[in-house]
């Protein structure tokens, strides 16, 4: 018997990797977050046979960007208007579902947390400003948790950031009875700071707290403002993107997202730790054990988009644990996981410097040597690079010209060529790996977008307006224009006409909570919501001449403008949208290729632009969603050639997930399409052979 106990805890160690990557029991898979599946029912030989299984209908609609958990035969996850529910995960029969359709918030989540202990099964996912705890089972909230069943995000922030906007779009990240939470916060000079902390799951009660803009007494405080923890002008630097969890080890490695106000850092001169980090912490106390900031002093907006991935590498012979990070400006970064070494040389290169009064930029940034970036870059752009399809060929040179496209160009009143563009890169889809064979596959966006800034109060009345005029200028017009025609090839929707689809009621909601990606305005006074709730229904009072705008900082970003040509598209050369596999052991590309087609040019390969993650399968194959183009694809992983295509009711802007139901392996995802201007849709579509 004792000769055979090795072989029987390797047997266990089998059992659990294999149940580990059979179902799919956390967010993106697994705590590594490598969208990996070791079922092998469906294979390369087989997969152009696939068909729908079922499908599920969830009574609202919109942009779903969820990525669904399967535990025990059952799938959860959450609708385009945030109400959990769970489904039968062989048939798609609805189980339960919590929430009030009447009383819905307007915003995304990717999908729920599963933690149990014996009989006590529970789903944490979150609503507006609060963790809910939930009985697996039934869906009712356990009111043990916290506060009757729920925990207000606020608590353990300071009394600064007490009405400030907080919610979570992520998955929180377990460790034994604690859950990290992810958070996103406003973008401007009233952001919240960004602490990460841990609550316990059994009572909601605050674990610990990591303060991602340090206080005098810790370490990274000189390398802020000296006021900047008190959280007046200065705030976010926050984790929105999620984690990856080190369970052996006790870590948690959390991305970090840049320093508020986005893209003026007047008010915040320094490098800015722990902003556009990656933190390794203490999963227990929280407590820093290294980190590695991938931008100074961010005024790009250039934060990690997604969860790291945590993988095996082969270096001189020996494994090593690492993990590996993608950006939005197309790097890969790799470290040691354990001491935070940089497996590749990182150079720290020459960045131009800011001509706005009061800004200080970084005099270097960090780029890796390795690999090469996945993305294409504005400083390697020429005129050769114009999109062939453009009609207005004269019209993008000249902006094309006149913009700043130098490597980590800072805004200015001229205007930067940002490629990729603000989503990256990648984005919070994040990438796919082989955890033991060390191999990422990332989707990118080569979408252009133009930077830039002005003058606070440039080109906006101050006088003779009405106080709901005022308010929306100061706090609506950078991202839907001064005369409310929004853009809407930049995502941004007109709001004229908007009486016909809101009352106030719905208004001043709306404002409060925000919107999908559009964030809420909490911090606005009950006065300052209801007049410019009033004003954009065209029902406030006509009284003018009080009204000022006022600004807190000298430059405001102009809004969000892609760079397209006259007909929408891209008005740079294709790729638009690229997938990419990349061997880490060695830094060197196995394949890429352009993802997606553009129905407005016959279909043509040219890439478009893609939201949400692949999913990998140990047998070879490759799966995602995520274009512009509504179509879900298999590819050969190890050669990125296409193997299977379908169209879906919508385009899925998610990442799919894999799992297997008495002996049967599905793959499922949720196609809510609206995002780019895309179908409206409302369902979660499972495949499997026939």
């Amino acid at each position: 018997m004792r000769h055979l106990y090795p072989f029987l805890l390797f047997l266990s160690a089998c059992t659990t990797r294999d149940q580990r990557y059979s179902e799919w029991r956390e967010y993106l898979g697994g705590p590594d977050r490598n969208h990996y599946s070791t079922l092998s029912q469906i294979s390369p030989d087989n997969v152009a046979q696939l068909q729908v299984a079922w499908t599920y209908a969830s009574p609202d609609s919109g942009q779903m960007q969820m990525n669904p958990i399967i535990v025990d035969g059952v799938l959860y996850s959450v609708s385009a208007t945030v109400q959990a529910f769970a489904l039968d995960a062989a048939t798609g029969k609805e189980l339960w579902r919590f929430g009030d359709l009447l009383k819905v918030w307007h915003s995304t989540s990717r999908g729920v947390t599963y933690w149990e202990d014996g009989a006590d099964k529970r789903i944490l996912y979150t609503i507006g400003p609060h963790l809910y705890a939930l009985n697996a089972q039934t869906g009712q909230p356990i009111t043990s948790f916290g506060d009757g069943g729920r925990v207000d995000l606020h608590l353990g922030l300071p009394a600064s950031a007490q009405e400030k906007f907080v919610i979570s779009n992520t998955p929180g990240t377990l460790f034994e009875d604690l859950i990290i939470m992810p958070l996103r916060l406003a973008e401007g000079p009233d952001a919240a700071p960004g602490d990460i902390r841990a609550f316990n799951v059994r009572t909601g009660q605050l674990a610990w707290t990591f303060h991602t803009i340090p206080y005098p007494y810790e370490q990274g405080y000189d390398t802020w403002s000296p006021n900047a923890y008190r959280n007046t002008s200065v705030g976010a630097a926050n984790n929105w993107a999620g984690m990856a969890i080190d369970r052996e080890r006790g870590l948690v490695f959390v991305p970090t997202g840049s320093a508020a106000p986005d893209f003026y850092g007047g008010d915040r001169i320094g490098k800015n730790l722990y902003a556009n980090c990656l933190l390794a912490l203490d999963a227990r106390t929280g407590r820093r054990k290294w980190h590695f900031q991938f931008n100074h002093h961010d005024i790009w907006d250039r934060d990690p988009p997604a969860p790291p991935n945590l993988i095996q590498v082969q270096r001189h012979g020996k494994t090593i644990d690492a993990v590996a990070q993608v950006t939005k400006q197309g790097y890969v970064f790799v470290f040691d996981r354990d001491f935070g070494q940089p497996l590749f040389p990182v150079q720290e290169v020459p960045a131009p410097t800011s001509n706005l009064a009061g800004e200080q930029s970084w005099a270097t940034q960090p780029v890796p040597v390795l690999p090469q970036p996945f993305a294409r870059q504005s400083h390697t752009l020429t005129e050769k690079d114009l999109s062939p399809y453009a009609e207005n060929q004269a019209e993008l040179l000249a902006t094309f010209q006149r913009a700043d496209k130098r490597l980590f160009a800072p805004p200015n009143l001229d205007g930067v060529f940002l490629l990729p563009g603000y989503d990256g890169g990648a984005e919070w889809g994040g990438a796919a790996a082989d955890p033991e064979a060390g191999i990422l596959y990332v989707n990118a966006n080569e979408m252009a977008w133009i930077l830039q800034m002005e003058p606070a109060g440039a080109a906006k009345p101050q006088k003779n307006i009405s106080k709901g005029e005022a308010v929306y200028l100061a706090n609506c017009a950078n991202c839907h224009k001064n005369d409310r025609s929004g853009n809407a090839q930049s995502g941004y929707p007109a709001l004229t006409g908007i009486e016909k689809k809101h009352t106030n009621a719905t208004m001043l909601t709306l404002l409060t909570t925000g919107k999908g990606m559009m964030p809420g305005f909490p911090q606005l006074a009950a006065d300052e919501k209801n007049a410019v709730a009033n004003w954009l229904l065209g029902q406030e009072k006509k009284e003018v001449g009080s009204a000022v705008v006022t600004h807190a900082l000298p430059y405001q970003h102009t809004g969000y403008h892609k760079f397209l040509d006259n007909k929408g598209l891209p008005g740079i050369a294709p790729p638009w949208g690229t997938l990419t596999a990349i061997d880490l052991n060695n830094g060197q590309f196995k394949w890429q290729i352009p993802l997606g087609e553009t129905p407005e040019l016959n279909n043509a390969p040219t890439g478009c632009e893609n939201y949400g993650g692949p999913v990998i399968t140990a047998n070879g194959l490759l799966f995602i969603a995520a274009t512009k183009d509504g179509k879900f694809r298999a590819f050969d992983r190890h050669t990125g050639q296409l193997l299977w295509q379908t169209t879906l009711p919508a385009p899925a802007f998610a990442t799919p997930a894999m799992y297997e139901v008495n002996g049967k392996q599905y793959i499922v995802v949720a196609c809510g399409g609206t995002k780019l201007g895309t179908k409206k849709g409302h369902q979660v579509v499972a495949f499997a052979l026939p």
